[in-house]
């Protein structure tokens, strides 16, 4: 069996049972041993080209025929060819795009390789406009890419930006949070500036009640060990307080004991600091990373801070799986002019993480 028709079988609108599907895909045992340690000392990053038809394909292009991957890791793109050849076409590119059948194919490797499943071709979309084969297509691949990463085929994978319009038009999810591993937390990188939350997309008014003693020291012991996996010996954590100040009972009941419970087992951490300044004190250095009390608490200081080159971590899987803030961009695709800064700090990122350098300083 082809790795390329992992991705091709029916999935459930659930997420739990797509999720579910992809961890039971049969393949080679023998096959399943992680890529870095058994033919390389450079990881082997994939990324998924994302919609078709916007400008993940030229950003992912321009990424990996730039220099600065070079000696850090070997790459493969997962996604439909033909937008691929495209890309190279109206960015300029001179390096040569060849279908592969596995992504071991790729190593050592000037061309750009490709990976494709065969489940789209260019007469299926428009360049510029979402559709139903683009929306189908992007969940497949995310399914190939978290596949082979799951049995250590991969040791990253990038996704590039996808379209939530196409997503629904697909009809395999509703909307583009389906897309989250289950059990996993999105940590916001900017440079510096690190912050993960407790949680992701809910209403202001339901944030407090998420704000829990056991929620907050679970966050804090995943962070924890995250950092350390990804070679970051001693972690510094910040934990934002919840309200002005981090003054009021959430911040005294259940985020300060859960930063005590942190230290008594032996992290790093201090808090609840007040948000006003816990995220200048993370980019001058006095922390490593911030935990957050809900979503935009972060994102606003990750955004501000600087949009081109900030990526997100999804903690909680075996391999390192980052995702770029920006979206498909249908109103310049095609022209060769979108910014791959994202996407290439996305690959810097995770080959760092995943050969265990932690983050980049460059």
């Amino acid at each position: 069996m082809s790795l390329a028709s992992v991705a091709t079988g029916r999935r459930s609108r659930k997420r739990t049972a797509s999720w579910e599907w992809l961890r039971t895909f049969w393949l080679p045992p023998e096959r399943a041993t992680p890529t870095m340690s058994k033919t390389s000392n450079k990881p082997l990053i994939a990324a998924m080209i994302g919609d078709p038809a916007g400008i993940g394909p030229e950003v992912c292009a321009k990424a990996l025929a730039s220099a600065e991957l070079d000696g850090l890791c070997d790459n493969v793109l997962i996604g439909e060819i033909g937008a691929v050849q495209r890309a190279v076409q109206v960015c300029g590119i001179t390096r040569e795009v060849r279908h592969v059948s596995a992504p071991e194919e790729a190593r050592g490797q000037r061309f750009i390789a490709v990976l494709d499943p065969g489940d789209v071709v260019p007469t299926d979309y428009a360049v510029g406009s979402p559709s139903a084969a683009a929306g189908k297509a992007v969940v497949n691949w995310i399914g190939l890419g978290q596949q082979l990463g799951q049995i250590g085929r991969i040791d990253g994978l990038v996704l590039a930006p996808v379209d939530s319009v196409s997503l629904k038009l697909g009809g395999l999810v509703k909307d583009i949070d389906e897309l989250q591993p289950p059990d996993t937390h999105m940590l916001r990188l900017n440079g510096s500036l690190r912050v993960v939350p407790i949680t992701e997309h809910i209403r202001v008014r339901d944030i407090a009640a998420t704000v829990k003693q056991a929620t907050v020291l679970e966050l804090i012991r995943r962070l924890d060990h995250h950092l350390r996996r990804w070679g970051m010996t001693a972690p510094r954590i910040a934990v934002a307080g919840l309200n002005p100040h981090a003054m009021f009972e959430e911040d005294r009941e259940e985020i300060a004991p859960a930063v005590e419970q942190a230290r008594a087992a032996g992290i790093d951490a201090s808090g609840p600091i007040s948000p006003d300044a816990v995220f200048r004190l993370n980019l001058e250095g006095r922390y490593d990373a911030v935990v957050t009390m809900y979503h935009d608490q972060g994102q606003i200081a990750v955004k501000t801070a600087a949009f081109a080159g900030a990526c997100t971590i999804y903690m909680g899987l075996p391999y390192v799986m980052i995702n770029v803030p920006h979206g498909s961009a249908f109103d310049i695709a095609g022209q060769g002019k979108a910014q791959h800064d994202s996407l290439l700090a996305g690959l810097r990122t995770a080959a760092a993480l995943a050969s265990g350098s932690a983050f980049l300083t460059t």
